[in-house]
């Protein structure tokens, strides 16, 4: 069971109970919600996708609207395993 950081006073809607439900799987050591941007795109519903991997873990973006917000998790879980995990809680 992993824990949420929560360094940031404004996070994209929705988005902190998905990590909340995230952070219980027993494979995840942290998740950490990072920089919020403007997107081009836009995406009609919150979305979660693994974009790089880095030293702990992998870096997601999540999507909603035209905005997105990085998400950091650090994880022993490969990325195939993560996006396994994160699809169960993705709202598509």
């Amino acid at each position: 069971m992993g824990r949420l950081v929560l360094n940031h006073s404004t996070n994209i809607e929705g988005l902190i109970p998905i990590l909340q439900k995230l952070a219980l799987d027993i494979n995840i050591k942290t998740i950490t919600p990072a920089a919020i941007s403007r997107s081009r795109g836009r995406s009609s519903k919150l979305i979660i996708r693994l974009s790089v991997k880095t030293i702990n873990g992998y870096k997601a973006i999540a999507r909603k609207g035209k905005t997105a917000q990085e998400v950091f998790i650090s994880t022993d879980l490969s990325k195939d395993e993560l996006k396994e995990v994160i699809d169960i809680y993705n709202i598509k």
